[in-house]
């Protein structure tokens, strides 16, 4: 067994609600991405935001060998490493990348080199979403995932984006509470928008940043 299964069976177990919580998600984040797009998902797990992007071409890519068993009908997957292997995909060639609890798992090199990545990976034009824990709010629940490597905030984050080219065209400090682990139960569409417009996040823990490449 490998550690990335090790992972998802002890933090990171599915479930099926969860899917429709991501399928808001996408619908709120879907004016930021182009009717015609191609969107690459990095760190895709169980593969919910991928899943619930409308595009015409899109691609999940996560180290865990059971990433494939996730991905709908009309999602490529690969399994690959994105701290060694994103220069395997073909440059400039995406309008979209997803990023959802990625870059915290790795050391800050690692983290840097991962989003150097991305930039070449878009278009002109193109963009990438990162949603992740907010350590300036999620302190203290952030060491409790074992995997956790480095430490971003939304300025620490937004300023290595921009170290790397990125334009940062939005920051949300606060976007999502911190885990969806105890979502158990679906929760109704209306109640999501009304969280994701809402000034006011109760448990927001995790960040949305959307980036472009000039």
């Amino acid at each position: 067994m490998t550690a990335a299964s090790t992972y998802h069976e002890v933090h990171l177990t599915e479930h099926p609600a969860r899917a429709a919580v991501w399928q808001t998600i996408a619908e709120y984040l879907s004016p930021w991405i182009p009717a015609e797009a191609r969107v690459l998902e990095i760190g895709a797990g169980h593969c919910h935001w991928i899943n619930a992007v409308r595009a015409p071409y899109r691609l999940a890519v996560d180290v865990w060998p059971d990433v494939g068993r996730f991905v709908a009908p009309g999602v490529e997957v690969r399994v690959l490493d994105v701290s060694r292997d994103l220069a395997t995909l073909p440059a400039g060639s995406f309008d979209g990348v997803l990023a959802s609890n990625v870059l915290e798992h790795f050391e800050p090199d690692t983290a840097s080199h991962v989003v150097a990545g991305i930039f070449t990976l878009l278009k002109p034009g193109g963009r990438v979403f990162i949603v992740q824990p907010n350590f300036r709010y999620a302190y203290r629940s952030y060491f409790d995932d074992y995997t956790h490597r480095s430490v971003f905030t939304d300025v620490s984050l937004a300023n290595m984006l921009r170290s790397h080219g990125f334009r940062v065209e939005r920051s949300m400090p606060r976007f999502l509470p911190y885990s969806m682990r105890d979502v158990r139960a679906r929760v109704p569409p209306w109640i999501v928008r009304a969280y994701l417009r809402s000034p006011f996040k109760p448990r927001a823990g995790q960040m949305l940043l959307i980036a472009s490449r000039p």
